[in-house]
């Protein structure tokens, strides 16, 4: 039997840093995404709630598969153990930060 895959992924969106878990990560069908299917949350099995993890649970409730864009992922890891996914802010002054364009264009047209 196969061991079961788990991946971390780190992305940028709207100033923030998500961290999610999902069970398949592939390059795509659509050009310059990433393909993010299995989304991975905790159970509610424990008294204590993450207010962190409930509000990322409830931004991808109902979704069956995400497109990331190429350029606003940070990281992508196979881990062996399944960690809370959560939100933070991007701090000032960090070392991260999107491209602030698209990281693909078109060739120019050269007139005839």
């Amino acid at each position: 039997m196969a061991a079961s895959h788990i991946f971390r992924i780190l992305f940028v969106n709207q100033g923030k840093v998500y961290e999610v878990y999902a069970r398949k990560v592939n390059h795509g069908e659509l050009f310059g995404f990433i393909e993010v299917e299995d989304l991975v949350f905790g159970e509610r099995s424990s008294v204590v709630l993450d207010p962190s993890e409930e509000r990322i649970k409830s931004e991808f409730n109902g979704v069956k598969r995400t497109f990331l864009p190429l350029h606003s992922v940070l990281r992508i890891d196979e881990v062996k153990k399944q960690g809370v996914s959560k939100i933070t802010a991007l701090e000032a002054g960090a070392n991260v930060a999107q491209f602030p364009m698209p990281l693909y264009s078109t060739p120019p047209h050269e007139p005839k």
